[in-house]
């Protein structure tokens, strides 16, 4: 039987023909299988072998024979491999001593160039030269690319990869040894690059991933300020009449805005918003201007936040108990009774900052008994009782309902590894009277601007679309026709930049910004602003799996949303739940939880009854 060795697909086979029309054949390999074969893939003829064996017996001996040895002798013009297969034995060569040949010279591309149906020729010696060098110098990398991994792999940081540990976390490049050790300790170890780095000691585990990651993609120069010029020093402003307070979280150092009531002749109090001016401190030519443009907003997260402005610049403006600041202040005189506001008027001055009241304090003392009857116990509370009536009123008129009393605010604690969540009702009395001020605060001087023809950052809401915009427009939610974010200058740049602007409105001098300038910031802005709540949101959700595993919970009741989603009870925590039935949004279930993998993060979480 004749039989043939032939190229199909680029690999070598070997066959029995079993019937040959013209320029083709039928071919039946050893197991079997036929195919038609064109001639002119027929490389060697032969008959009387078996094989099954042949391809293994060729093989084998192709890996005896040197490919350095076959390119010295074979010349420069090109050959058959059939002609050097004679040449390389002394005699002529078997069918499997000739398909070793043809093997040899087909493995071996930098040392023989295919010319054609079993043709080749040797390569130029500066080409191979090149090539074997090429060869080696993948040997070596590939040697430390091994060394490397199997550092990771036993827990060893390798200087090389420790200098490159947010680069090949975030923004690799695949090419380079250091990710291929990374990547090639991840796939030994059936885990993960930052689980890998984790293991070596290079991440403090995934916090530090999670805060590493943020910090790439939106502070690549670092977290840490730049070294800026002195800082302005205002004067000429005059003494506010009133000594003023602020109510904040105990954790807020950037304090933005602060409070005051004085009493007036006829039943009229004097009611005081009092705003911290950093504009005054440094001015649009300061570098810190720019620091502020390019971070656009402090960025908060359990366990810390990243300020947009330094802590010096922080520590002048702040309205801290025991100093008089420079301060935007929004004065309203009303009715004590009615709360009606019979004038409002708007200054730069300077406030006596009396105390800094803190949110847990307050809590106890303004709650929903005292205001029922009508009195707060302790410092303040006169004014304090003052505030939230006048705040009461003032959503009462602009039709806002009341929070729902079963929504809560958490307060994340993080000290040492370890995590403590607080839950708050929202919509307390103490929150209604600062958010009802600042947003009569944020109304006014936004319509002011526009009124004085001044280009602002609006905050506009219509559809339930919020957007920030230069063009002012009503924010249908809050039930306001003009709402320019202006109360926390210290905090976000919107309301900084906003705050220019007033206080030249106020002095009667140019606008700070043009129109355009504005536009670019308030699309930044929103950009930032969204990035920053989604670093929030799952630093959240990371702290609320953490406490659950530190606490070894098993189980807690949850509310349906829609679908397969709950929210547990307590925290403030969406899970999807295997197993739930079909139920009612709001119903309360109880779900069973797994492991926690807090690099996702994410937790197994099961429905377990009603």
């Amino acid at each position: 039987m004749k039989q043939v060795l032939f190229e199909e697909d680029g690999a070598f086979r070997v066959g029995t023909i079993l019937a040959e029309a013209g320029a083709s054949f039928q071919v039946e390999a050893a197991h079997g299988k036929r195919s038609k074969v064109k001639a002119g893939s027929v490389l060697l003829r032969f008959d009387g072998q078996p094989l099954a064996a042949f391809m293994a017996q060729a093989q084998e001996l192709a890996g005896t024979i040197d490919p350095q040895f076959l390119w010295e002798v074979c010349g420069p013009g090109d050959f058959a491999f059939a002609d050097l297969a004679r040449e390389y034995f002394g005699r002529e060569p078997t069918p499997q001593e000739a398909a070793a040949v043809a093997f040899a010279l087909h493995s071996n591309p930098i040392h023989f160039y295919k010319r054609g149906k079993g043709r080749y020729q040797a390569a130029p010696e500066e080409n191979l030269k090149a090539a074997l060098a090429g060869l080696e110098k993948k040997r070596r990398q590939q040697e430390q690319v091994d060394e490397w991994a199997h550092a990771l792999a036993a827990g060893t940081l390798p200087e090389s990869i420790g200098a490159r540990i947010d680069a090949l976390l975030f923004k690799p490049d695949k090419m380079s040894l250091e990710w291929r050790a990374l990547d090639q300790a991840a796939h030994a170890m059936g885990s993960s690059a930052p689980r890998v780095l984790a293991h070596a000691g290079a991440l403090g585990g995934p916090e530090d991933y999670f805060l590493r990651r943020f910090a790439f993609d939106f502070f690549p120069q670092g977290t840490g300020f730049p070294s800026t010029p002195p800082l302005g020093d205002p004067r000429g402003l005059p003494l506010a009449a009133a000594a003023a307070f602020s109510i904040d979280d105990a954790d807020t150092t950037e304090i933005d805005d602060a409070l005051s009531v004085r009493e007036l002749d006829g039943g009229r109090l004097e009611v005081g918003v009092h705003i911290a001016l950093p504009a005054l401190f440094f001015d649009r030519a300061h570098p810190l201007e720019a620091v502020a443009r390019e971070r656009l907003s402090t960025v908060y997260f359990p366990g810390g936040k990243i300020t947009m402005l330094p802590r010096d610049a922080v520590q002048s403006a702040t309205l801290g108990e025991g100093r008089t600041v420079p301060a935007a202040s929004l004065y309203l005189v009303i009715d004590a009774t009615s709360g009606e506001v019979l004038a409002s008027d708007s200054r730069l001055e300077r406030v006596a900052i009396a105390a800094n009241l803190r949110l847990a304090e307050l809590d106890a003392r303004l709650n929903a008994q005292s205001v029922a009857a009508g009195r707060v116990e302790g410092a303040w509370g006169a004014e304090l009782f003052a505030l939230w009536r006048f705040a009461r009123q003032l959503r009462e008129r602009r039709g806002a309902k009341d929070d729902r009393p079963d929504r809560l605010d958490y307060t994340f604690r993080v000290e040492g590894g370890r995590v403590c969540i607080e839950p708050r009702p929202r919509g307390t009395p103490v929150d209604m009277l600062v958010a009802e001020l600042m947003i009569h605060t944020n109304a006014t001087w936004g319509r002011l601007l526009d009124e004085r023809g001044y280009p602002a950052i609006y905050r506009n809401q219509r559809a339930a679309k919020t957007r920030m915009e230069v063009d002012p427009g009503a924010h249908e939610g809050l039930g306001v026709t003009h709402y320019a974010w202006t109360s926390s200058p210290l905090r976000r740049y919107a309301d900084l930049a906003n705050q220019r602007q007033l206080v030249a409105a106020l002095r009667g001098d140019r606008p700070a910004y043009e129109r355009g300038e504005l536009e670019a910031a308030a699309r930044a802005f929103e950009v930032a602003y969204d990035a920053y709540a989604e670093h929030q949101r799952q630093l959240e959700r990371y702290w609320c799996l953490e406490l659950i595993r530190q606490q070894g919970i098993a189980s807690a009741e949850a509310s349906v949303i829609r679908d397969e989603l709950v929210r547990i009870e307590g925290l403030p925590l969406v899970c999807r739940t295997l197993g739930l039935p079909t139920l009612a949004p709001g119903e309360k279930v109880r779900v069973a939880f797994g492991e926690v993998d807090r690099w996702e993060p994410s937790v197994v979480c099961r429905y377990a009854g009603k």
